[in-house]
């Protein structure tokens, strides 16, 4: 039987290097923010999508692998989940894994 990992085991497995972890905990908080200032502006929020996509791409880029999201799409919600759960690991003090 295949071996089955839950898809947020799958996103940390394929995010290891530092720089990509680095540049997901900058691009990532930068999309989230940008989508509900879209109602307030455009401009800015569109600056914040972008700088924050080139920001996954570069990371992968350094990782060596496509983003996650290319394989299934739920990773795009994966993310932003896979961030929270970094923060909240390093604010109680714990080992970022």
């Amino acid at each position: 039987m295949a071996d089955k990992i839950s898809v947020l085991e799958r996103y940390n497995r394929d995010h290891q290097h530092p720089v990509n972890k680095l540049t997901h905990a900058i691009g990532i908080p930068m999309i989230v923010v940008s989508l509900p200032l879209f109602f307030w502006n455009g401009k800015w929020a569109a600056v914040l999508f972008i700088l924050g996509w080139i920001f996954q791409f570069v990371g992968h880029f350094f990782e060596g692998n496509p983003p996650s999201f290319f394989k299934n799409p739920v990773y795009l919600l994966i993310g932003p989940w896979w961030i929270l759960k970094r923060l909240g690991r390093f604010l109680l003090g714990k080992p970022l894994k």
